[in-house]
């Protein structure tokens, strides 16, 4: 029998000494959020400032760490970020022209993994070894396996004060090329502060929620006052890209039992779970918890299998056509895709299922209408008008999904800002929309 703990001994290294290993083109790969190795990517920072070392690139979506390679522009040429998602750091650093991004629906990634990258490390946090000589990757499943099988090396980071995920990828110590030992607090979101506005809206979007419901929750105000409202419900469901606060707090309240699932019964389902450690308490060791891949959890072909699944998700604006953005503003980027499509076909096709998407009415202060007659210019449209179903805002619901033009025009300068309306309904009456 193998002797686990001799092999991890024999693993072990300090970060410095992982980064020696470095040498020009290399490619990392990393996963989401607090999943990502700390120690080990500012050690290789370090090293490639102080030599030669050229053309380094790491791949990570929605980062939990202000990373070199996006915070340090003077880098660029010798170590930059690849974003799949462009938030955090990433998100200035794309819009800087100094990272890169690509482009693409969250439960594609691990196919596009798997068919086009090569990676020399994959680099992750883990929970400690067990008996069996496993690492845990804890809060994240995502692209993870698709990103080891394609990888040369497998660094991991051990954090003691990961959870442990028993339902979700693991590692054996046998697979791994190197060890290192970081110990720290987990990273946090920052608490989300419910404002009326949310609160209507969630208040509004739960009405249409019955008992036995399958939800997914975005991240977000809108969302979480979503959750808040549902704590009155009965028998809910989750299968979530996302597991966020709102959740544990339904789990905890009983609203959340997962009885009157179709797949998974008895279980929550997420890809990744990143937010407070309360999150990170509830996950650790419970066995109705699964963590599984991307291309699993983001198909709408399994999402759908559960009736009367919700999914609720944000927007940063919609014209009257019902196009809905949720990734840039104008030409400037926010965000990604993530799975906001892939819910919204997912609860479409599920029996009794709705997809919202959700957003104050205006922005800055009220002056500008998140309604608009036409997107900015540059604008992405992440939800096409074909698959959009609810809009929601504080002044109401617009079904549009198998609605006409006119009457998607009609119901969304409804539930604009009363101050917009009119200002819409005359360029909607000269696009001759309102038949």
């Amino acid at each position: 029998m193998a002797d686990h703990n001799a092999m991890y001994r024999e693993k072990l290294k300090t970060p410095e000494q992982v980064a020696q290993q470095v040498e020009s083109g290399w490619v990392f790969g990393m996963d989401a959020a607090p999943t990502q190795t700390e120690a080990i990517m500012k050690a290789v920072a370090e090293r490639i400032r102080a030599t030669d070392i050229r053309d380094v690139k790491v791949h990570t979506m929605l980062d939990a760490y202000p990373f070199d390679f996006y915070a340090d522009n003077s880098l660029f040429g010798k170590m930059s970020g690849v974003s799949w998602f462009s938030s955090g750091g990433a998100r200035k650093a794309v819009n800087g022209g100094y990272a890169d991004l690509v482009p693409g629906y969250y439960r594609d990634f691990p196919g596009v993994i798997r068919r086009m990258y090569d990676y020399d490390a994959y680099c992750v946090a883990v929970s400690p070894m067990d008996s069996h000589g496993y690492f845990s990757l804890a809060t994240t499943s995502s692209y993870s396996e698709a990103m080891i099988a394609k990888a040369k090396r497998i660094f991991v980071e051990v954090n003691e004060k990961q959870p442990r995920c028993l339902c979700g990828t693991q590692l054996h110590v046998s697979q791994v090329d190197a060890i290192v030992e970081n110990t720290h607090d987990m990273p946090v979101l920052p608490p989300v502060v419910i404002d009326e506005t949310s609160r209507i809206i969630g208040g509004l979007i739960a009405e249409q929620i019955p008992d036995g419901a399958c939800i997914q929750l975005g991240i977000g105000a809108i969302p979480d006052a979503t959750g808040m409202a549902l704590k009155t419900k009965h028998d809910l469901g989750i299968h979530t890209e996302m597991f966020t606060d709102s959740m544990v707090e339904l789990l905890e309240c009983g609203a959340v039992n997962n009885s009157k699932k179709q797949i998974h019964r008895g279980k929550t389902v997420t890809t990744f779970a990143y937010g407070s450690q309360r999150i990170y308490d509830y996950i650790d060791d419970n066995p109705a918890f699964e963590i599984l891949p991307v291309d699993y959890v983001n198909d709408p072909n399994v999402i759908c299998q559960n009736d009367n699944m919700i999914s609720i998700n944000a927007a940063l604006e919609v014209d009257l056509f019902g196009q809905v953005c949720a990734e840039s503003v104008g030409t400037k980027h926010m965000s990604g895709s993530g799975g906001q499509v892939d819910y919204v076909r997912g609860a479409c096709q599920s029996k009794g299922g709705k997809s919202f998407i959700a957003f104050a009415s205006t922005a800055k202060g009220g002056t500008i209408s998140k309604i608009k007659n036409t997107l900015a210019p540059g604008a992405i449209v992440t939800t096409s008008k074909n698959d959009v179903d609810y809009i929601v805002t504080e002044y109401g619901i617009a079904h549009l999904r198998g609605e006409t033009l006119s009457s998607r025009a009609r119901q969304l300068i409804a539930i604009a800002h009363p101050d917009f309306r009119d200002e819409l309904t005359f360029e909607a009456k000269k696009r001759g929309m309102l038949v």
